[in-house]
């Protein structure tokens, strides 16, 4: 710099001098911008695609969206020009599904069909939600020891005769699954950042093997364990958003956290932290650019929701994998019903089973479903109830409705009781329902609506009398206190639970739903 300061200086001796004064200060700023660092040059761009409660491994809708084939190819499209790309799952895959009630050499599937997708889709990171412990332990093991991809939870924890301890995974050696982890994104060019991750799950499934601790404790002890040997700290959480919220609120450092369970998009911010959540079953992924200066340690993210439809090509391995199990299902499926692919139903409209509307209000579905339940006993009832996170399909069907359709519907399955309670109980439950919109707690209804000026509840089209004794069809999963706590049979208020034997068409729910659409077909 000096040299060139000085040759130019003799050179302005020998011309005019304002003019080379001008010339000298131009080159020297040209010269010092030349010289100065790109700000780029301290910036790592990576990214994260993000999915969460996805039960079904092939598209939806006759093809229309979803498919974790599709989300396969748009992973290998982004990683082909960014390799810092990561796949994350935000809990809920192994359990419900059509295909996971079926059995292989005696026994169930569930979840494995999953295991085996998502091997071969190479996750980075998963987490569980409330529905992995549908499965019992011995089940819930074999799916873990079944996976190549981490595992990740930070308040759960198995049951042993030894006390509580990590669920692990057992191969070769025995791993536990850790309550933290630690992602390491090199650029290839010097540059790196360290994210940790903590998990965190909602106690929404009590089992007898599972521990829970508690959500906001667990996650602050495992943020404490982190944020000194990290750059930052992110979650990966299976909680209802208001959790999130809650846990950002606790942990306001916490730059982002990628979340399921309400199995509808959304994106929140609360205070510095962005909360992400993508559609249920694969119908958008989120992808997530993260921009991170190693200088200033500013973080830049731009989430942006993705379709995954019938535009986007099928990365070829894992649609041979997921042919092979549909193709399993198929035949399987035919081995309990001649044709099931036979319609049973035409609807003039399409029936509406997406997840936001049957945890939401009133649903044409819901009507058939609930109706289909009291025909089931003959309409020997006041009226019926079912729980909307019982329907899982969250597809708009079509107006041809197969039996097929149907298990898919409910892919639960169960019986349906005949339940005699009293109608202050009746209220308490249909008030906790409508508190609960937006959950799997909400209740489709036969039988019973709302006073449009008094806002009370009303069966048969009269008001409920609370010293009164309905007879009342309910799914049998919500006799079992999981999304209304205290509707068990202990309940005082409820006087009689009769439980239907295998001859009758309430036994299962799914068959008494064909026959009692066989039998409208008839009719017409």
């Amino acid at each position: 710099m000096k040299v060139l300061i000085t040759r130019l200086q003799r050179y302005s001796t020998n011309t005019n001098d304002m003019l080379q004064k001008v010339l000298l200060s131009l080159f020297l700023v040209l010269f010092l911008i030349s010289c100065k660092k790109d700000p780029s040059a301290d910036e790592i761009t990576f990214k994260f695609i993000q999915l969460n409660d996805v039960y079904e491994i092939a598209p939806l809708s006759g093809g229309q969206y979803g498919g974790l084939s599709r989300v396969a190819h748009v992973r290998d499209s982004i990683m082909n020009v960014n390799p810092n790309t990561f796949m994350f799952m935000a809990g809920d895959f192994l359990n419900p599904s059509l295909l996971g009630t079926i059995k292989v050499d005696g026994e169930r599937l569930l979840g494995k069909q999953m295991i085996e997708v998502m091997n071969a889709m190479d996750f980075d990171l998963v987490t569980f939600g409330n529905h992995e412990f549908d499965l019992d332990e011995e089940f819930l093991q074999k799916r873990l020891n079944e996976s190549e991809f981490q595992w990740i939870t930070s308040n759960i924890y198995q049951v042993s005769e030894d006390g509580n301890k990590p669920f692990h995974i057992q191969k070769e050696d025995t791993l536990a699954i850790p309550e933290s982890f630690i992602l390491s994104i090199d650029d290839g060019n010097g540059g790196m950042v360290s994210i940790g991750f903590l998990s965190v799950t909602l106690p929404s499934n009590p089992k007898e093997y599972v521990h829970y601790e508690d959500v906001f404790s667990s996650a602050s002890r495992t943020y404490e364990s982190l944020k000194d040997e990290v750059d930052m700290v992110m979650g990966l959480t299976h909680l209802a958003v208001d959790q999130d919220q809650e846990l950002a609120k606790q942990l306001p450092d916490i730059p982002f956290i990628m979340g399921g369970h309400e199995h509808n998009s959304m994106l929140v911010k609360e205070g510095n932290t962005l909360i992400s959540k993508a559609d249920a079953n694969a119908k958008t992924i989120y992808i997530h650019t993260f921009t991170y200066n190693t200088k200033t340690k500013e973080l830049k993210i731009d989430s942006k929701l993705f379709p995954i439809d019938e535009k986007i090509a099928s990365q070829t391995e894992v649609a041979a994998i997921i042919n092979k199990w549909t193709g399993l299902l198929d035949v399987k499926i035919k081995e309990v019903i001649d044709d099931p692919s036979e319609v049973i139903y035409r609807s003039d409209i399409p029936l509406d089973g997406t997840d936001s509307a049957n945890r939401g209000i009133q649903t044409n579905l819901g009507d058939l479903i609930t109706e289909a339940m009291a025909w089931s006993y003959d309409n020997e009832v006041d009226a019926a109830l079912v729980n909307g996170g019982s329907i899982r399909v969250d597809d708009m069907l079509p107006n041809d409705l197969s039996s097929m359709d149907v298990f898919r519907i409910l892919p639960f399955g169960g019986s349906i009781l005949k339940v005699k309670l009293k109608g202050k109980l009746l209220t308490e439950v249909l008030d906790f329902g409508k508190a609960n919109r937006g959950t799997g707690a909400y209740l489709q209804r036969y039988n019973i609506g709302v006073d449009p000026d008094s806002g009370v509840w009303l069966i048969g089209g009269n008001k409920i009398d609370p010293k009164k004794t309905y007879t009342v069809a309910f799914s049998d999963f919500l006799l079992k206190g999981y999304d209304i706590p205290f509707l068990t049979p202990e309940n005082s208020d409820i006087l009689k639970v009769y439980v239907p034997n295998e001859e009758e068409k309430a036994k299962d729910i799914c068959k008494a739903i064909i026959l009692y659409l066989k039998s409208l077909t008839t009719e017409s």
